[in-house]
C-alpha cells in the first residue's frame, strides 16, 4: 500500500507540535517581602532564562506586590503584561528576546526581574531604558549576566 506524501507531511507536523508542546515548562517567579538573602522587595528568582513557549507563574507569595512588563523592556511587537494587586499571573512567552518586570508598588526599590527567552535580540534596547532609584541598579546587574 502505498501512503500519500500529504498524509505523511501531516503526520510528520502533527509529531513536532505535540513534541513542542510537551517540552514547555511551566516555572514560577514569587513576589516576596524579603528574599533568601535578606534583600527586601525582590522577585525570586530574578533572573530567569526559559525557552519559547514556556510559561511563566507570577505568585504573590507576600501581599502587596504585583507583575508586570517594563515598558521599553519586551521584544518588539510583544504586547505587555500587567497582573492585579494580590493575584497571581500567568504568562506565556512565545517569542525570542529579554522581558524586564516589576512589582508596580516596588519598582523604584528595586523589585525588578529579567526573563531571557531563547536568544535576548533586545539587549541593548532594554539596557538603554531609564529605571527609578534601585531598579536601575540592578537591572544592569541581571543584564551584565548575559552571555556576550
Amino acid at each position: 500500500m502505498m501512503t500519500r506524501p500529504y498524509i505523511l507531511a501531516a503526520a510528520l507536523a502533527a509529531q513536532v507540535l505535540i513534541a513542542a508542546t510537551a517540552e514547555a515548562a511551566t516555572h514560577e517567579v514569587k513576589m516576596l517581602n524579603q528574599g533568601p538573602g535578606g534583600a527586601t522587595m525582590v522577585f525570586e528568582p530574578a533572573m530567569l532564562t526559559i525557552a519559547p513557549g514556556d510559561t511563566v507563574r507570577f505568585i504573590p507569595t507576600d501581599k502587596s506586590h504585583n507583575a508586570e512588563a517594563i515598558k521599553g523592556m519586551l521584544p518588539e511587537g510583544v504586547e505587555p503584561f500587567t497582573g492585579k494587586m494580590n493575584e497571581e499571573i500567568t504568562v506565556t512567552f512565545d517569542q525570542p528576546g529579554l522581558y524586564g518586570f516589576k512589582c508596580k508598588p516596588h519598582y523604584a526599590m528595586g523589585m525588578v526581574g529579567v526573563i531571557v527567552v531563547g536568544d535576548p535580540v533586545n539587549v541593548e534596547q532594554a539596557k538603554a531604558v531609564n529605571h527609578p532609584g534601585k531598579a536601575k541598579e540592578l537591572l544592569l546587574g541581571l543584564m551584565a549576566k548575559l552571555r556576550g
